[in-house]
């Protein structure tokens, strides 16, 4: 190929990037790229497999940092990609959508987008609920639905199947979403990003000490690095607080 229809393609490329919003997204504050960390069993140190998961049980595991809690749910039907996403600041962004063999696992930050409320060891006041339950939407009325990331401190509900999206409360933005890397070959998990509206260097000031305490580092905001352990949530705290409206 001769040089100037080298440089003519290579500008077709990069004016292909600059025009693509996926790829702006990136870019700017709501894709946040992270070390790529593998899922595995708390007690075993094995990789979690797909198959492993049980439907509609939300497990918990921490990323991108040693302190920030997340959920892993199996929601049981395909999930595909959501684009009509927004943070707090109006931020617009695509949500990639179930992951694993049958596109039916999702990953969200487990620190609430209102006031951070988050599961403990002591006490988890958000939680995943899988049957119906009753809830006041965004519209002020009352709406049962299943499948709901429900926090009780002041009742935020969020969508799972959705891109975390807000369905009723005060929470101004969806839940930050954890990007997953699927390998269809060994049917596991490596989290590699965060998409959406962070909030961890509150969570940071906010909790600083009782995180200390909990985790037993001083580090809290340590990067997870190789691996990072997952459980039920319903082991990892002693009581889960259900509502409804």
């Amino acid at each position: 190929m001769k040089r100037r229809g080298f440089v003519k393609l290579c500008a077709s490329a990069v004016a292909g990037i600059t025009a693509s919003p996926e790829l702006l997204a990136r870019e700017n504050q709501v894709y946040h790229r992270y070390g790529r960390v593998a899922l595995v069993d708390s007690y075993s140190g094995k990789p979690v497999r797909a198959t492993s998961l049980d439907v509609g049980e939300a497990y918990l595991f921490h990323y991108p940092y040693v302190s920030t809690p997340c959920f892993l749910i199996d929601l049981g039907k395909a999930v595909t990609s959501r684009s009509n996403l927004k943070t707090r600041d109006g931020e617009r962004y695509r949500w990639q959508g179930g992951s694993g063999k049958k596109n039916s696992v999702v990953a969200f930050s487990a620190i609430c987008a209102h006031k951070m409320s988050h599961p403990a060891p002591s006490v988890s006041f958000i939680n995943y609920r899988h049957k119906e339950v009753r809830f006041r939407n965004s519209n002020d009325e009352i709406e049962q639905r299943a499948g709901v990331i429900y926090c009780c401190s002041e009742n935020s509900v969020y969508d799972p199947a959705h891109g975390g999206r807000v369905l009723g409360g005060p929470a101004p933005q969806p839940l930050a979403s954890i990007e997953l890397e699927y390998d269809g070959d060994q049917d596991t998990f490596y989290a590699t990003a965060t998409i959406g509206g962070e909030m961890f260097d509150r969570y940071f000031r906010n909790f600083h000490d009782r995180l200390v305490l909990q985790h037993g580092r001083d580090d809290i905001d340590h990067a997870m690095t190789g691996s990072t352990g997952i459980m039920r949530l319903r082991d990892y705290t002693n009581n889960q607080v259900g509502c409804q409206a």
